[in-house]
């Protein structure tokens, strides 16, 4: 449907609520005049029309899109390639939802006055190059480690609820033994048929895993070397290895210069304080938000260097004489290893 004359218009905003199969796009010109809402499918051929839909009002200056980093990042990747500015937008608040109710043409003129006011000015990440490939990578580890945990938990249970033989022959045992000792099994059919398929089951299981260790191993393997290959001075930071350092660098993205500042990578490291004050109460909360991997990591690195970093094991000390609980000492030194790591972030990329 189109409301405004677009003969007159030059200069247009864009927005776009993607979805799997179809992306509804708005169009609003300078003023926030909306000059018109349209569906298009899901592909380069959808993707062309959308773009030369935008181009009917006027010239495209920017367009905000929802979720570049999953449904629309087929969309971002095309506009990008056009030289098209593109930035992430959020969905809309709850508060303008409520008021304004929900829908996709909504959501789509949500996301294109947000490009249009500032509001939204986040830059999303590219997705075409080394760090792309870590996060595809530890996408497949994630699902390994779980993996591994679930099958490990399966064998302890397994293992409790054995014949009695079986219980008194691994309950207890160190993990790498008695998973040894579980592989080379070789079972044979006996007076007691649970025995045997609780022992055959167990090998499986235990043999799973060992593929599982093989699969990891593979894959931080390929992570040192991008690492190497895109950042190689996080490999020297204390506490950090290939896998963490890769959780970082795809927290950052392909092109980490749209972080602003060290601030905003600790903003999206989700370790920078949040003002909570109201009136004479001068205070700060924990900030729960960011991208929660990169936060564990930077996590993993403060509990390292708490035990093995002379530097640290003073500060600590000198925090709790000064009545800090080891919580907060542990939300500081993280915001301090955020800053360090901003430091060893490359420019971008491509």
């Amino acid at each position: 449907m189109t409301i405004v004359d677009s003969s007159v218009l030059t200069a247009v905003t864009g927005g776009v609520d993607t979805h799997v199969d179809f992306h509804v796009a708005a169009a609003l010109d300078h003023i926030g005049g909306l000059l018109g809402v349209e569906t298009f499918p899901v592909s380069d051929a959808g993707y062309s029309s959308l773009l030369e839909w935008l181009g009917g009002f006027g010239t495209v200056v920017k367009v905000g899109v929802e979720g570049t980093g999953s449904y629309g990042a087929g969309l971002f990747r095309f506009l990008h390639r056009h030289g098209i500015e593109v930035v992430e937008v959020d969905r809309p608040d709850r508060q303008l939802r409520h008021r304004e109710g929900k829908s996709d043409p909504t959501d789509a003129v949500a996301a294109a006055r947000a490009a249009l006011s500032g509001k939204a000015t986040g830059r999303p990440k590219l997705g075409n190059g080394p760090v792309e490939q870590m996060r595809i990578l530890t996408v497949a580890r994630r699902s390994a480690r779980e993996q591994r945990i679930q099958t490990l938990n399966q064998i302890r249970h397994l293992v409790f609820c054995a014949p009695e033989a079986i219980r008194e022959r691994f309950i207890g045992r160190y993990q790498i033994t008695m998973l040894k000792e579980m592989t080379a099994m070789r079972p044979r059919p006996g007076a007691d048929p649970v025995a045997y398929v609780t022992l055959i089951t167990l090998r499986d299981l235990a043999r799973r895993i060992g593929q599982l260790d093989v699969e990891m191993k593979w894959i931080s393997g390929q992570l040192k070397g991008l690492v190497s290959e895109v950042a190689p001075s996080l490999l020297d930071v204390h506490g950090l290895g290939p896998d963490g350092a890769a959780v970082l660098l795809v927290a950052a993205g392909d092109n980490p210069g749209r972080i602003r500042s060290e601030a905003a990578w600790a903003h999206l490291c989700g370790v920078a304080p949040i003002p909570a004050s109201s009136g004479k109460t001068i205070r700060h909360r924990l900030n729960r938000g960011g991208n929660r991997q990169a936060n564990s990591v930077l996590y993993q690195i403060v509990i390292c260097r708490m035990s093995t970093d002379p530097r640290t094991r003073l500060y600590v000390n000198r925090r709790r004489a000064d009545g800090r609980t080891t919580g907060e000492i542990v939300r500081i030194l993280k915001r301090y290893a955020a800053r360090e790591i901003y430091k060893h972030l490359p420019q971008d990329i491509t």
